[in-house]
This record gives structure tokens, C-alpha cells and sequence, in this order.
């Protein structure tokens, strides 16, 4: 019996989206020369993608850690004079066509590369940065492919790096022979702070994950009457410094994390004094205490109607003590989530890794 021509259209279609993100995911070219006896160098391969995406965010924070620490580091791009923008920072960045690896140096790639990693170099040691473990397979079929794909077979391969518990937990499950290790993100308490004043009457939310769901939730929220008089923001295509500015004046935060690597957008509307409602998409459960804010199981859409409904209503009840939950979580995550946090964990992690 023959296909069906649909079934040989969207294969076709498949496998031609299948190529075309494959292209994207290409590394730059990498020069590599023999080891000079020099102090390693820790090069953070990056996307060149100026957009506000969270893991290059902790990629260049890596970095500036790391190189305040006393261990080398740069950010490594493809493009020469690109730099992400959208945050302020004066890291490292240096360029593919500018550098030529050694055996002495570390080359660190986020889980993007995954389905690519045989066009690095193979004589660098090898470290995977990945921060959303749930991503890992994506562009690696399963047909065709062996055992511990996509990082089998790389002898360079030293270890992998995540962002949390349940990731490293589900790293090291799916890959038991390789050795995967946790470093804390930072939550930057300079910029995602409380202010002095009770948050504003206001919800919002960022726009990155779960859009028909999301839609779902405010109208059924919107048919209820519980957005009547509450600013509903939407935060997109914002900088670093505006984001914490409207998380810092908002009573609630709607968190509509999805199978997460962490979920730094709850994480910093928490250190910002918001009151956290929704999702902790897996991964946050190491941070979603139901002491300071309420978190909703996976895709139970009422139960989170109803959650917000609650918290809008102690709210309107009692302003202040509604702020105290909020301060709470602030106090909590910025000290989980602090600078020396993440330093103890890459100088336990890069010590043995470069000799230093």
C-alpha cells in the first residue's frame, strides 16, 4: 500500500525544517594550534543572537566570574565585533578568527551545538553548558542515531554543565557515563530588588512560553472580573533594567514556565518582590516554596485561575501583609541565588578541569 501523498508532503516538510535548523546550529570555524604552556583559556562558544534570551546572559556572567576568580575566560563569537546588547557588561568577548584553541584550553558550548558537535575541534577538552536539559534531543532523530546521542562518541567530551537539581538529575540519568555538575544561576540583587512602596495594582508576565495557554487564562480571569481595575502587562522585547522596573512595581507575576532549564524569569520577579503565581516548569521546584508563592501543577488550568483569583483578592484585602510574601521570596532567592553562590560552584568545577 502506497503513502498517502499528506504523509510524503509533511515528511518531506520535516526533513527540509529538520536541514534549515541544522544550518543554524552550525559552530563557526575553529582554528587549533599546538599548547604553548600558557595559562588555559575557558572559551564560552555563543550564539550570535542579540536578543533578550536568558542563557547568554549567563554565559557572559560566566565568564566575568570566572576572570574575577583569576581563571581566563572569554566569551567566544562567531561574528567579529558582535556583542549582545541588550544588557549592560564589559566581559571579555573575543572572536573565532582571532583565536586558535589548544589541548591547554576549555571549550564550553551550550546545548544548541548538541546535534553539531562534530564540527568542533577534536582535540580541545569539551564541556557541554547545558541549561535546558528538556532541549537536549531536539534535531537529533532517533532513527539514525546510537546510544548517548547527541554526545557519544567524543572523547574530548569532559563534562556537562546545568543550571539546576532536576536538570542535572535528568543530565545524569540520560547520560550515565559522563559526568554532570550544577552551578547556580545569579539573581542579580542590584537590579532585581524590592522598592520601598507596596507593589502596584498591577499583574504581568513574560511572553516567551505557553501563548495559547496564557491567552486561555485571561480570558477566563477577564470573564470572571478578577483583572477589573489591575494593570496587565505584558513584558517583551524589554531591557534587562526595564524588565526588573515593571516586575518591581507589580503585585503579581504570572509564571507560565515550561520543562525549564531553571526559570530565571519567576526567579527574578520573586527578587523583585513580586508575588509569583503559576508554573514552576519543572525545574523550578528548587526555588517555588509555597511559603512566599504559589505554585500551580503542570497544566492545571483552573487550579491556576483560581490561584490568581486568591492572590488578587489578598491583595485588595490587606496591601501590606500581601507585600511581606513578596519580600520574603526576595530574601530567599537572592541569597540562594547570590554571586558567591555561583563562584564556590565553577571554582569546584574548573580547579581540576584547568590545573588552577
Amino acid at each position: 500500500m502506497m503513502p498517502r501523498i499528506g504523509t510524503l508532503a509533511n515528511r518531506r516538510i520535516e526533513a527540509y525544517r529538520l536541514r534549515a535548523e541544522m544550518r543554524r546550529r552550525q559552530p563557526p570555524s575553529l582554528r587549533t594550534a599546538p599548547a604553548r604552556g600558557e595559562r588555559p583559556v575557558v572559551y564560552y562558544l555563543t550564539p550570535d543572537l542579540d536578543l533578550p534570551v536568558g542563557g547568554i546572559r549567563v554565559i557572559y556572567r560566566h565568564v566575568d566570574a570566572l576572570n574575577a576568580l583569576g581563571l581566563r575566560a572569554r566569551v567566544l563569537h562567531g561574528n567579529r565585533g558582535f556583542r549582545s546588547t541588550w544588557f549592560a557588561h564589559d566581559t571579555a568577548v573575543t572572536y573565532a578568527s582571532d583565536v586558535a584553541l589548544t589541548a591547554d584550553d576549555v571549550l564550553v558550548v551550550p546545548e544548541w551545538y548538541g546535534p553539531t558537535l562534530d564540527r568542533l575541534p577534536a582535540t580541545v577538552p569539551l564541556v557541554v553548558f547545558n541549561q535546558r536539559a528538556y532541549d537536549t534531543f531536539d534535531f537529533v532523530p532517533y532513527p539514525g542515531t546510537g546510544p548517548g546521542a547527541p554526545y557519544a562518541g567524543f572523547p574530548n567530551l569532559r563534562a556537562l554543565l546545568t543550571v539546576s537539581r532536576d536538570n542535572a538529575e535528568l543530565l545524569a540519568y540520560a547520560f550515565p557515563d559522563l559526568p554532570v555538575h550544577r552551578v547556580r544561576n545569579v539573581v542579580d540583587a542590584e537590579m532585581f530588588r524590592p522598592g520601598p512602596e507596596v507593589p502596584a495594582r498591577r499583574i504581568c508576565f513574560t511572553t516567551t512560553r505557553r501563548e495559547r495557554e496564557r491567552d486561555q487564562l485571561l480570558h477566563i480571569l477577564r470573564s470572571r472580573g478578577v483583572l477589573d481595575g489591575w494593570d496587565v502587562v505584558a513584558i517583551s522585547g524589554r531591557s534587562e533594567a526595564e524588565v526588573a522596573a515593571i516586575m518591581r512595581d507589580s503585585a503579581v507575576f504570572l509564571s507560565f514556565s515550561d520543562r525549564e532549564g531553571f526559570g530565571l524569569p519567576p526567579a527574578e520577579a520573586m527578587a523583585s518582590g513580586s508575588y509569583v503565581v503559576g508554573y514552576p516548569g519543572l525545574a523550578g521546584r528548587e526555588f517555588f516554596d509555597p511559603a512566599y508563592c504559589a505554585p500551580v501543577d503542570e497544566n492545571d488550568l483552573l487550579g491556576f485561575a483560581r490561584a490568581v483569583e486568591t492572590a488578587c483578592g489578598a491583595y485588595d484585602a490587606d496591601p501590606v501583609g500581601f507585600a511581606k510574601a513578596g519580600r520574603l521570596a526576595s530574601e530567599r532567592v537572592l541569597s540562594e541565588y547570590a554571586p558567591e553562590r555561583l563562584d564556590e560552584d565553577l571554582l569546584a568545577f574548573y580547579r581540576p578541569l584547568t590545573g588552577r
